[in-house]
């Protein structure tokens, strides 16, 4: 080794013209940029670490004629030990990030030296010593550079381009080979770790996929039939999963309870807390047309075993509708209250009578009740914070205004175009902007 590295020689000009290369700097300025422009569109072209490296490879014959090329790595080894990870003399292409297993794995010797030490070498004279585990590689070769591929500041790469004759090398051309190697050695990097951050995505979008199908599947498959009153509804996530939530409830009394709620926070973590309220919901006894009980209990089980660790909270509105005397029972948890257009009239009231905070928050909360008195062709709009606080491109919120000026059509409308009447003014008045929240509507027309 020491042999080897004190055979560096200065700056020279080989004498064999046919091995000779050339300096950029000796040609013009508009060759030089054509250079660079061919370099970089071959590079654009690449998206597979693999073929970026067979690109690096055809690149340095054109520039530099070599005998043999060694690719080495030291990435999660410490020193002196090394792998080769690539050999122009191999029959097979490794694969060095899929097949890392396969790839020879060496201690000391020139090789260790040279990519530990973190910088560029030339060797003029090469003789090294048959136990080298570089000697296998290096048989019969007398020129050697040396290129570092530096990342995060250390050359966890080197590439060791050979020569059979002795003075091989131009080191005008050197600068030259070490920055295209580490260009090429960047870009192929950054394509390894796009290809890793495809692969998690995919594994991340396919957990996705699960958690929303389970959640769509908590949420009513059809309309409930109640004598005196149409539905319909439309849901969309701003992600795969949600935490918006809607349900109905038949209660033994004959009436039907009606669920709408929001958890705080979006996709998976929203999504949890809403498959736990659903839940929680659904064990509540059914003998009780008290909303303001049925939140409380909600909240007192979400209190005592969930929210508090996970930090989130759920709005909810809760309406007991008497299909018989057309009546709404109803109480609010800091939800958005639904808009009410009562059939003959132009103005759109809100039905915030009954509000406290929302759950999850405090324990023992106690949450009032209002009774509205609802007459045919009377028309509710249940809706999620997505709907009103959904901006366009310079920021404006869509409103609760946007909303009434929709409910001020006439009696006859059926909740389905209601509904998507909503969803497509919204979407429209967003101008493509990405959705920031889920969207949910309930549209109940009274009969």
């Amino acid at each position: 080794m020491a042999e080897a590295l004190s055979s560096l020689a200065p700056p020279h000009t080989s004498t064999d013209d046919s091995f000779r290369i050339t300096s950029d700097f000796s040609l013009s300025w508009q060759d030089r940029l054509d250079r660079v422009i061919k370099t970089m569109r071959e590079m654009s072209l690449q998206d597979d670490p693999q073929e970026m490296v067979r690109a690096y490879a055809r690149r340095m014959e054109s520039l530099l004629p070599v005998d043999r090329r060694v690719s080495l790595s030291r990435r999660d080894l410490s020193q002196p030990s090394y792998r080769v990870t690539r050999f122009s003399e191999w029959k097979e292409d490794i694969n060095p990030w899929q097949e890392k297993h396969r790839l020879p794995l060496h201690e000391g010797g020139l090789f260790a030296d040279l990519i530990y030490a973190d910088e560029p070498v030339i060797i003029d004279d090469l003789h090294i010593d048959s136990d080298d585990p570089a000697a296998r590689y290096l048989d019969g070769q007398r020129s050697l550079m040396a290129i570092p591929m530096f990342d995060g500041g250390v050359a966890l790469n080197m590439v060791i381009l050979t020569r059979s004759e002795p003075d091989a090398f131009d080191r005008e051309r050197f600068p030259d080979t070490v920055w295209i190697s580490n260009l090429f050695g960047r870009a192929t990097h950054n394509l390894v770790l796009t290809g890793q951050l495809r692969d998690a995505y995919e594994i991340v979008d396919r957990e996705l996929k699960v958690v929303a199908d389970i959640q769509q599947s908590l949420l009513p498959k059809e309309m409930p039939k109640i004598g005196t009153l149409d539905l319909a509804a439309a849901y969309r996530t701003s992600h795969r999963a949600g935490g918006d939530y809607y349900d109905f409830f038949p209660l033994r009394n004959g009436g039907w309870g009606i669920l709408i709620a929001d958890v705080s926070g979006h996709g998976t973590p929203a999504a949890v807390v809403m498959a736990i309220t659903h839940s929680i919901a659904h064990l509540y006894p059914d003998s009780s047309i008290d909303p303001g009980k049925m939140l409380e209990f909600v909240n007192r089980h979400l209190v005592a075993r969930y929210t508090g660790e996970l930090g989130a909270f759920v709005t909810a509105f809760y309406g007991v509708y008497d299909p018989v005397k057309r009546t709404l029972n109803y109480s609010s948890a800091g939800h958005n209250p639904p808009r009410l257009r009562r059939c003959g009239r132009t103005d759109v009231l809100a039905l915030d009578g009954a509000r406290n905070i929302p759950l999850g928050l405090l324990p023992d909360v106690n949450y009032p009740n209002v009774t509205e008195q609802l007459q045919p062709g009377d028309r509710i709009v249940f809706y999620t914070d997505g709907i009103t606080e959904a901006q366009n491109l310079v920021g404006e919120l869509f409103g609760a205004k946007r909303l009434d000026h929709l409910l001020e059509s006439g009696c006859g409308e059926h909740p389905q175009e209601i509904v998507s009447n909503i969803m497509a003014s919204v979407e429209g008045f967003s101008e493509g902007a990405a959705a920031t929240d889920d969207r949910t509507v309930i549209v109940a027309n009274v009969l």
